[in-house]
């Protein structure tokens, strides 16, 4: 079995990144999968009259980017995610290459938990999400 990173084999500083250029096929997928089917996602028509004037990805389709990172590689399988903050700062595009970020903050060895720096970017440097987590790694393997 694939476990991650015990909170013993972490240290503040430690970062992990994932990208993924968002399609038109992704936004679809996660408001079937979700049932958030706002026009802003799914109707051009209606987005061309928005303040963005085209559809955005949904936020929370970016956000799970960072859950990919904590799910697989930092501190990785076997890890549970317990809390996050967000903010959205930008709105991703249909094209957009996103590159997910998680730093490590602070260790917490008594409780077994690690806060975490997370933040996603688009392919021009620009912050479009920023926040913090709370999660709780796997448990060390006993021999």
């Amino acid at each position: 079995m694939i476990t991650g990173k015990s909170i013993d084999r972490l240290r503040v500083g430690d970062v992990a990144e994932f990208a993924k250029t968002v399609t038109e096929t992704d936004i679809y997928l996660y408001a079937g999968i979700t049932g958030d089917f706002n026009p802003a996602h799914v109707n051009e028509a209606y987005a061309k009259n928005t303040f963005f004037k085209t559809r955005i990805a949904h936020g929370m389709l970016t956000a799970g980017f960072i859950s990919a990172i904590i799910a697989n590689q930092l501190p990785g399988p076997g890890t549970i995610y317990m809390k996050q903050d967000l903010s959205f700062l930008a709105p991703v595009r249909i094209g957009d290459t996103i590159t997910a970020r998680v730093e490590i903050l602070e260790l917490n060895s008594e409780k077994n938990r690690v806060r975490l720096k997370t933040t996603c970017k688009n392919q021009d440097d620009v912050m479009v999400l920023e926040g913090e987590g709370l999660v709780s790694p796997p448990k060390a393997a006993k021999s």
